[in-house]
């Protein structure tokens, strides 16, 4: 079963029981067209846009952070979503110096459902938020710190451009269902983003006794090989997923995958039991517990947590819009 990550639960926490992070894509409005004839089908009305009820001015009695700053935080991470709408009701002052009360209301356009509360406490300086998971970056960068990480620790194989100034890091365990389900928009994003930078990295969950070893496989099939290959082992080893139930099935499925990458089954499984596949495997780890990610399959774009598994349009839209807000062209 997937499990949420810190950062992702934090955020998913400030959304609201009734929407979520993912939701579909946006809408784009079309200008009107010329006068139809009375046989022409009315063309569809664009969604409504909520009501939000007048704040009251006394509910804004905190030393800060401001209105803006808070409205330019939630562009950032839901901007990509144009049918997504907020308001902040109050930043209100708390017993403890430093700390502001926050009460927003967000809605869909379009929807029934009457606006839903969201409530949170951030520092007056407006860079972090309080959540029930951890302490989320707040300011007007709140995914530099996780990209500057990855731009200089994400090492795995990788797919498209050498340049990292649009990177899209995969963290995968080769016997998460789930990830095995994402392949599909792995597959997509590097045909619909050729210049970006698709680097895969291990994180083999505990619960998934023969993951371990897969990924150790797969630092062992890069070595030899390079991204090609490894790629070409990966996509066998999901393909071929129902066989790591075992540790025999597991023997078998990863040394055919190999055998489809063109290389030597005994090689790499001498080399996947060496002390320096399996620290590999331990550093790619790491990097995830350092980001704090303890769900697969997680992607990061550009330091934004995206789940992989999330359906595509949505993933594509955050990874164009972080794309633009990173000031990248189309």
């Amino acid at each position: 079963m997937i499990r949420l990550s810190a950062r992702i639960a934090s955020l998913a926490s400030l959304a609201a029981l009734s929407m979520s992070v993912f939701v579909a894509a946006a809408q784009q409005q079309v200008p009107d067209a010329p006068a139809p004839d009375a046989s022409a089908a009315a063309a569809p009305a664009p969604p409504p846009a909520p009501v939000f009820p007048k704040p009251n001015p006394a509910d804004f009695n905190a030393a800060g952070p401001t209105k803006e700053a808070i409205n330019a935080f939630f562009q950032i991470n839901w901007g990509f979503d144009q049918n997504r709408v907020w308001q902040v009701q109050a930043i209100q002052k708390t017993p403890i110096d430093g700390i502001s009360k926050v009460t927003m209301l967000a809605a869909e356009k379009g929807s029934r459902m009457e606006p839903q509360p969201i409530v949170f406490f951030i520092s007056v300086d407006g860079k972090h938020i309080l959540s029930g998971e951890g302490i989320i970056r707040s300011d007007e960068h709140p995914f530099a710190e996780n990209r500057a990480i990855l731009q200089q620790r994400a090492d795995g194989p990788y797919r498209g451009s050498a340049l990292k100034d649009l990177e899209l890091v995969e963290f995968a365990d080769f016997q998460c269902p789930h990830c095995k389900e994402a392949q599909a928009n792995m597959e997509r994003l590097a045909v619909d983003f050729p210049k970006a930078r698709i680097v895969f990295e291990n994180f083999p969950l505990p619960q998934h006794p023969e993951a371990a070893q897969a990924a150790a496989y797969g630092v062992c099939v890069v070595k030899a090989g390079g991204s090609d290959a490894f790629f070409t082992f990966a996509s066998a080893v999901f393909e071929g997923q129902d066989g790591l139930a075992t540790p025999d099935g597991a023997a078998l499925t990863l040394n055919s995958a190999v055998t489809k990458a063109g290389l030597d089954p005994a090689k790499i499984t001498a080399c996947a039991a060496t002390p320096a596949a399996i620290d590999e495997v331990e550093a790619s780890t790491k990097l995830a517990r350092d980001l704090e990610i303890n769900a697969t399959p997680t992607l990061v774009v550009n330091g934004r947590m995206v789940l992989a598994s999330a359906p595509y349009d949505t993933i594509k839209q955050i990874v164009a819009y972080q794309a633009k807000l990173d000031g990248l062209a189309p």
